[in-house]
């Protein structure tokens, strides 16, 4: 499937029970997360199960413009021989950051104070999205941004010659805001600080840890501050990425409102800032056990059971859960949309800004379903229909969001009637095997073109 060119549409129809074994894909933050820091490391970084989605792949690309060398054997092992913290050398084209918020606020912060100039863009869904969220605490650092209005791509960053660190409060969550202002910590000289008031995933901390960076983490009166000193060697890795807890979000959602479904997702990872979704999904009366608890390069990993549960019911989801399950808020109202009583989701602004304005799509599709919801500025509440309640019958716009499309397509695994897609092309940015992964499972999807 591919996020440029014709749309792909496609159908989901009910078809039965799914099961079997559900091998979802690496996580995608922590893929990007060990290319960018590998380039920025001295020697060869080895990444095992990185996710070969659009997103990480134009990450890939992406470093090797700044100078970085990235190879794949066959047998999927992706090797960096980083050049060091600071030692990115101007790119001689544009960065296509594609359809990936994550790659262009995260590469902005890694070259933000190196002394180089570079081009960014992205597709029409990503060009919209806004930048100054990281430009403007990279601005701190002594980095310039020049782009279209509203601080949207395509923007042209000019590195700080000479970067000093910077103390920074973010305003509102967002893990990819922290993590830029971390990157461009990593050449400035000093102590770089951050200030979340609420806790963001955190895998970039780890990660940075990891590669030998002094990076301490508190929590205090202000909030939970994160203080980098600067000017590191990084020392080169080896990384196993664990399983996508996103990604495996969408056949375990599956399962949960398909009767008779048992899906088993080995190797997920669990880290506490990411597991919201499955908290919650407990919380509603979801049957998820976890086998084979461990940990995995320092992230906790498990294999997750999930089974049909009839008897889920809706509930107010904590505010303050938003930030460790922000991308799963869409799969979530399908769930909702089948558990009994209303799900209330709030403190969820961030959802409007995504690769689309997420509860406006998910929303109106839901609706067209058959599915009573109520919206406001950050928060919507879906009045659930019980198990096998939901009529379907409805085609859904997925605005190049892949995690809209996944939703619908799950949606319709246990709708009385089949749910189109106008466009499943963007599902590849972040999960290619997605539609072989469901199929696999018993799911019913039909490509409108074959």
């Amino acid at each position: 499937m591919s996020g440029h060119g014709n749309p792909i549409p496609m159908t989901a129809r009910a078809g039965g029970a799914l099961r079997g074994t559900a091998r979802v894909p690496g996580d995608k933050s922590i893929s990007h997360r060990s290319l960018i820091l590998g380039a920025m490391a001295v020697g060869e970084t080895r990444i095992t199960g990185l996710l070969e989605g659009r997103d990480v792949l134009g990450t890939a690309t992406a470093m090797r413009a700044f100078g970085a060398e990235v190879t794949r054997t066959r047998d999927g092992l992706w090797c960096v021989h980083g050049v060091g913290v600071g030692g990115f050398a101007e790119p001689d084209r544009v960065i296509d950051c594609g359809n990936s918020g994550t790659s262009a606020r995260l590469l902005m912060g890694a070259m933000a104070t190196v002394p180089i100039t570079a081009t960014f863009t992205g597709d029409a869904s990503l060009n919209q999205r806004p930048m100054a969220r990281v430009t403007d605490p990279l601005a701190l650092f002594g980095a310039h941004a020049v782009g279209r209005a509203g601080g949207r791509l395509p923007m042209t960053l000019i590195g700080a010659e000479t970067p000093v660190p910077v103390r920074y409060r973010l305003p509102v969550p967002s893990a990819q805001v922290k993590s830029a202002v971390l990157l461009a910590g990593l050449n400035a000289p000093g102590q770089t600080v951050v200030i979340e008031t609420v806790a963001t995933r955190d895998h970039t901390e780890r990660m940075l840890r990891g590669f030998g960076a002094d990076i301490t983490t508190s929590v205090t009166r202000d909030g939970r501050v994160i203080t980098l000193t600067g000017q590191p060697e990084l020392v080169p890795q080896e990384i196993t990425v664990p399983c996508d807890p996103s990604s495996a979000a969408f056949p375990v959602a599956a399962a949960l409102i398909t009767e008779g479904s048992d899906v088993l997702v080995p190797n997920i990872g669990l880290n506490p800032t990411r597991a919201g979704l499955y908290d919650t999904l407990r919380e509603m009366g979801a049957d998820l056990t976890c086998e084979n608890q461990r940990e995995q390069g320092g992230e906790p990993v498990a294999d997750l059971r999930a089974r049909f549960s009839p008897d889920m019911r809706g509930i107010e989801v904590p505010p303050g859960r938003a930030a460790s399950m922000i991308d799963e808020y869409p799969i979530l109202s399908v769930v909702a949309a089948f558990a009994r009583g209303a799900t209330f989701m709030r403190g969820v602004k961030e959802l409007r800004v995504k690769e689309s304005d997420r509860i406006d799509a998910m929303a109106v599709g839901l609706r067209t379903a058959g599915v009573k919801v109520e919206e406001g500025p950050d928060w919507w509440r879906v009045h659930g229909r019980g198990p096998g309640g939901v009529p379907g019958g409805a085609t859904a716009a997925t605005h190049l969001d892949h995690r809209v499309a996944m939703s619908f397509l799950c949606l319709g695994c246990a709708t009385t009637k089949p749910v189109h897609v106008d466009d499943a092309s963007p599902i590849a940015t972040s999960f290619p095997a997605f539609e072989p992964l469901m199929r696999g499972l018993g799911a019913h999807l039909d490509l409108a073109n074959r």
